[in-house]
């Protein structure tokens, strides 16, 4: 279990569901004020958090557009005094073969995976800076490292993630602030929930836990990283996927 994290404010963008509801109840019931992020209404998360006894706000923002991530920072700071912990979970896929795919489902899918990350973290690293400590933690994916057909535009964005994680952490180590990446594989979502069930079995098979993972699976990596414990690790890609990617 990931060490207390009272006294501490976490942002989690697109935080409105799934995974990124799991995160931020996790980091709830681990002591940190939750700032809920989405484009669209976060009620569910925010009852899913006060439901565990957890402290939060909620916040609407297009994490594509620069003014728009500015004003979500800006405005987790105002109301908390604070921003020690950020979660880059917003995402989207538009699947189709690479011949098929538009410009639009392309720029959609990096604006909002990669352009959005890049955009909160610029934002978040000002108040992480001054205090010096601080932990990020982008969203990738097993497909980033492995590739996957019909998915280009979505496994080039959560590669990119990755990237651009090791990147910043290098810039900002000597601050005490860390970034990493958590890449889970096939996990219990909506987007999973899709499948009929000879698909589900055919992606057990390539499992070698023989099963997929539950958001509360990945919530559990994401508060390691996001704790005093991490605090020597930093660049890193963290795997999420019951042996997928060394399968």
């Amino acid at each position: 279990m990931a060490s207390d994290l009272a006294g501490k404010v976490a942002l989690v963008t697109g935080s409105s569901r799934g995974i990124g509801r799991s995160i931020a109840v996790r980091l709830a019931t681990a002591g940190a004020t939750v700032a809920l992020n989405a484009t669209r209404d976060v009620s569910a998360a925010e009852q899913a958090v006060r439901a565990a006894g957890g402290r939060c706000s909620t916040h609407v923002a297009d994490i594509r557009r620069p003014e728009e991530a500015e004003r979500l920072v800006a405005e987790v700071n105002a109301a908390h005094g604070s921003l020690d912990i950020l979660i880059n979970n917003a995402g989207i896929n538009r699947d189709t073969l690479l011949l098929r795919m538009s410009s639009a489902e392309w720029d959609d899918v990096l604006a909002t995976n990669l352009t959005g990350a890049f955009l909160c973290t610029k934002a978040a690293l000002k108040p992480m800076l001054r205090k010096r400590w601080g932990r990020i933690v982008m969203m990738g994916s097993v497909v980033g490292l492995k590739g996957n057909a019909g998915q280009a535009n979505y496994t080039a964005s959560k590669a990119g993630l990755v990237g651009l994680a090791r990147s910043v952490a290098l810039e900002v180590a000597t601050r005490s602030i860390t970034v990493n990446v958590v890449a889970p594989g096939f996990i219990e979502t909506e987007m999973t929930g899709r499948l009929n069930d000879a698909q589900r079995d055919q992606v057990r098979s390539r499992v070698p836990l023989g099963a997929f993972g539950t958001p509360e699976d990945v919530a559990e990596a994401v508060a390691f990283l996001a704790s005093e414990e991490a605090g020597y690790i930093t660049g890193q890609v963290l795997m999420v996927d019951g042996g997928l990617a060394i399968a």
